[in-house]
């Protein structure tokens, strides 16, 4: 009788964590405040194709094995659509996928534990909103906004 009431003990406690990690699957959060990117942090950002240009960048870490990762593409695809449309003067930020397989050190410093992750960086590749998960167009969009007028 006792191993059959630790067992649901346990299921319970199993089911409350997935539940609150699910929760926040695909929230857009804001990065704690941070002094400006390290020079060994901007040399794998390097390595890996991201330069500061003055426009935010979209960075998502991905892979073939990943199946989340398509629905990433897609979200950041059409967000990234609609506002160029709504500009003019080139494209209103820079998306970068990066495989983690090929990029484990830049994925290392930046903490990735899970993915798909994403991270809004702004024009000097300050890491400003991190996504673990899918997030939501409007989500995306809303966090993308303050940054483009700050351009």
């Amino acid at each position: 009788m006792t191993a059959v009431v630790v067992l649901l003990i346990a299921v319970a406690a199993t089911v409350a964590v997935g539940l609150a990690l699910r929760a926040r699957a695909g929230q857009v959060r804001a990065s704690a405040p941070a002094p400006a990117a390290s020079d060994d942090r901007l040399g794998l950002l390097a390595e890996a194709g991201v330069t500061a240009t003055g426009r935010p960048v979209v960075l998502h870490f991905s892979a073939d094995w990943c199946g989340p990762c398509a629905a990433v593409r897609r979200v950041v695809g059409q967000v990234l659509t609609k506002l160029d449309a709504s500009r003019t003067g080139g494209p209103a930020a820079l998306e970068v996928e990066l495989d983690i397989d090929e990029s484990p050190a830049l994925a290392k410093t930046l903490s990735v534990l899970s993915l798909p992750t994403t991270f809004i960086l702004d024009g000097d590749l300050t890491e400003r909103f991190r996504i673990s998960g899918v997030p939501s167009a409007t989500d995306l969009e809303v966090a993308l906004l303050p940054l483009l007028e700050t351009e």
